[in-house]
């Protein structure tokens, strides 16, 4: 069971880590995250604190899958 759960942990970490990165760089690129002066939108800024908690989530899946895999 431990050795499912860390493959689980582990690889919604990857799957996180492969997405988002790839997802910000749309959504920086979008019209709507920047005004006329160039200044982030409220758009870009939800985004990127969504992305980043993702992000941050994603790095404790890694550590608890490690975790779990140097218990097993």
């Amino acid at each position: 069971m431990t050795s499912l759960l860390a493959a689980l942990l582990l690889g919604n970490a990857a799957f996180n880590a492969l997405v988002w990165p790839t997802f910000y760089r749309r959504v920086s690129r979008d019209p709507r995250a920047r005004d006329d002066a160039g200044r982030p939108t409220r758009f870009l800024t939800v985004h990127a604190v969504l992305i980043g908690v993702a992000l941050l989530l994603a790095l404790g899946s890694a550590i608890a899958g490690i975790a779990a895999l140097i218990q097993g």
